[in-house]
């Protein structure tokens, strides 16, 4: 009875995910217009400050933005406690000066819409300029202490991670400062792999896994 009420649980969730994303595409659009802006078209970013949101995992989208509408943590907790659509949703507060404003003026149904529109877009990496001794460096770093989570080289987000892969190397690097002066929470496992690396090779890790990120374009 069990597996049966979780399996009934779980088709009611895609149903009303799906119902949200598609009952009105013509809102969606208006939706994701007001975000290729900055994040570019289909969610691939143009702009090396600018994470790509195209191709990542609905539940990664929805718990970024949610963490961004609601800075409290208590909040933000009922938040997704009380919605089955969130039941999957892990979300971490983050800190953002543009972002926490936006993410506010959007109802938790239109949140839904646009991680439904970007997860489905295919991400484009760009070129980046990289430098080789240090993206070899970066690469052994991530088989080590972050392939585990982010796997086939930081390409895939069936985990619910953030795609590392092909990211811009700058917006990495902001996201690593932001993690590491407290401006943006982070799993308890993740806290202790980005611990490791600063153990084992400081900073200069960041760096490195900077370039090796950068160096993957397929």
């Amino acid at each position: 009875m069990r597996i049966k009420a979780t399996a009934m649980a779980l088709l009611c969730m895609a149903s009303l995910m799906g119902t949200t994303a598609s009952a009105d595409p013509a809102r969606q659009a208006m939706l994701v217009n007001t975000c290729v802006a900055c994040h570019g078209e289909a969610g691939n970013s143009v702009g090396p400050a600018i994470p790509t949101l195209a191709g990542l995992s609905p539940n990664y989208l929805m718990g970024a933005m949610l963490a961004y509408k609601y800075p409290d943590a208590d909040e933000l907790e009922a938040v997704i406690d009380a919605d089955l659509a969130f039941e999957d949703v892990e979300a971490f507060n983050r800190y953002g000066t543009i972002m926490n404003r936006l993410a506010s003026g959007y109802t938790d149904e239109e949140i839904k819409m646009i991680a439904a529109y970007f997860s489905e877009q295919e991400m484009q990496r760009p070129e980046q300029a990289f430098d080789s001794a240090q993206a070899k460096k970066g690469k052994k770093l991530h088989a080590k202490y972050c392939e585990k989570c982010h796997e086939d080289e930081g390409r895939e987000a069936d985990d619910d991670t953030g795609v590392l892969a092909g990211q811009w190397a700058p917006y990495f690097l902001y996201s690593m400062a932001d993690f590491s002066n407290g401006d943006r929470d982070m799993p308890k496992k993740m806290k202790i792999k980005l611990q490791e690396i600063q153990d084992s090779v400081g900073h200069a890790g960041f760096e490195q896994l900077a370039n090796y990120y950068a160096s993957i374009t397929d």
